[in-house]
């Protein structure tokens, strides 16, 4: 055998540095790309980041992502911040995170105004009912999604059981829910039980594999990324002002009780406890805003998902429809659409600076995570947990899509929502069981069935089926 036939495939030159002005428009390319929730998101920035581009290879982008799902908050925003800051330091972790919330951000406000102002008309209305019934499959697709993912043990199946009869029969908050699996999984691993071994995860889309040696950032660990107690403490000090400063400033400047507090309070909790994702966390944020806060209704919740479902950027995004309608009818003496529109923004100020000073604050501690056993452990509880809080959210979905009213049961500790049989709606009903199997059967994309369910509401107005 020659040697040229025993040799290794020469490496591939590695690309030449990159600017901030230059990674600038990447990053807002991917963000104007990023439909689809977090596992598509994923797949655009490996697609671009990896294949493409090779800034960042397999393993280090495998090992971001793993970090980045140890903590809340949307782990696809949270992953651009984590290379961008890699890449260049602090200004590129704020340009890559701050340019992927920004085209949902404008978005979802835009349309927060259309909903406000032109949602009665017929027309509109029959749009956004189409819509729900998209919303309903692809709620009922992640939990699949997650489930195939996260179920793999038969505790791992009970603590999903579990979460579910404690969310949604007896109305357990969903803090409370991470919390508890979070431990559970966590003293499961340290005993030495492998039943929350692995670990959920949106994995890195299929492609060609590439090397971390042969992309731009290479193996070696860059300056700036190894721990330093002094910064760590300037970044702590410096991200919590910016969080938390506004917060304690407005709930004394109006009162606890005032709209814009409960918001600035309500997203900040959010923000620490949005393990999982948006779909977990949108049944504890129904529960609160529809039923505590009375900002919206549970089909105006819907409405809300599927502008987030059918705009770039995370699903998160979704909170910032909610603050702005609970400004909005809120508003006291100001003018409702300015009112609406400052709390749109502050839930999402509130919502997304956290998600800075988690990765700033412990990306160069991330080492000391790689092949932790407890908190894998850990992690893995949380997504079985989950699992059983996203079918929670998906029934409450369903009910409020396809019966027109509900009524509360309350037997010893058991509290839920039940359908009033009289008030089915045939044609919610259709159109869910049609965005079903367009998404299961037909494997339709997400956004083909929002927007053949949108048209098919219109058409239905059209002919006068519907209001």
């Amino acid at each position: 055998m020659t040697a040229a036939a025993t040799s290794s495939p020469p490496a591939a030159a590695r690309p030449a540095p990159v600017t901030l002005g230059t990674a600038f428009w990447v990053w807002l390319r991917i963000a104007l790309l990023s439909f689809g929730g977090p596992a598509g998101q994923i797949a655009v920035m490996h697609r671009i980041l990896v294949e493409e581009k090779r800034w960042i290879g397999e393993q280090r982008f495998l090992h971001a992502l793993n970090y980045c799902m140890l903590l809340p908050g949307p782990e696809a925003q949270q992953l651009a911040t984590y290379i961008g800051w890699l890449m260049h330091r602090t200004k590129g972790g704020i340009v890559a995170g701050a340019l992927f919330v920004l085209p949902g951000a404008v978005s979802i406000m835009a349309l927060s105004w259309i909903y406000v102002l032109y949602g009665k008309l017929g027309i509109i209305s029959a749009l956004f009912f189409g819509l729900k019934a998209a919303v309903l499959a692809v709620v009922l697709q992640a939990v699949v999604r997650i489930g195939s993912r996260a179920l793999r043990s038969i505790a791992s199946r009970a603590l999903a059981a579990a979460a579910f009869v404690l969310i949604f029969f007896m109305g357990v908050p969903f803090p409370v829910i991470v919390l508890a699996a979070g431990l559970i999984g966590w003293f499961a691993s340290r005993a030495g039980s492998t039943a929350f071994a692995g670990g959920g995860g949106h994995g890195a889309a299929k492609g060609a594999y590439v090397a971390d040696a042969d992309t731009l950032l290479g193996e070696a660990l860059p300056a700036h990324a190894r721990p330093d107690w002094r910064a760590t403490l300037r970044t702590a000090v410096l991200w919590l002002t910016l969080w938390l400063v506004p917060v304690l400033a407005i709930v004394i400047a109006l009162g606890p009780d005032n709209v814009f507090s409960r918001i600035a309070t309500f997203f900040s909790t959010m923000a620490t406890v949005t393990f999982g994702g948006a779909y977990a966390v949108l049944a504890y944020v129904a529960q609160q805003a529809v039923v505590d806060y009375g900002w919206l209704q549970p089909t105006e919740m819907l409405d809300g998902l599927g502008m987030a479902e059918t705009t770039p950027g995370p699903l998160i995004m979704v909170l910032q429809f909610v603050g702005f309608l609970g400004a909005y009818r809120e508003a006291g003496g100001i003018n409702p659409l300015l009112a609406g529109t400052l709390g749109g923004l502050l839930a999402t100020w509130v919502t997304f600076t956290p998600c800075f000073l988690w990765i700033f604050l412990g990306a160069p501690f991330i080492e000391r995570l790689r092949g932790n056993a407890t908190v894998s452990g850990a992690l893995s509880a949380i997504t079985a947990a989950v699992v059983g809080v996203v079918l929670n959210l998906a029934i409450w979905f369903a009910l409020h899509t396809i019966f027109r009213a509900t009524v509360p049961i309350a037997a010893g500790p058991l509290r839920f929502d039940a359908p009033v049989l009289a008030s089915l709606d045939p044609w919610a009903l259709a159109l869910s069981i049609a965005a079903v199997l367009a998404i299961f059967a037909l494997r339709a994309g997400v956004i083909t069935t929002l927007v053949a369910t949108s048209a098919a509401g219109i058409g239905l107005h059209l002919l006068g089926l519907v209001g």
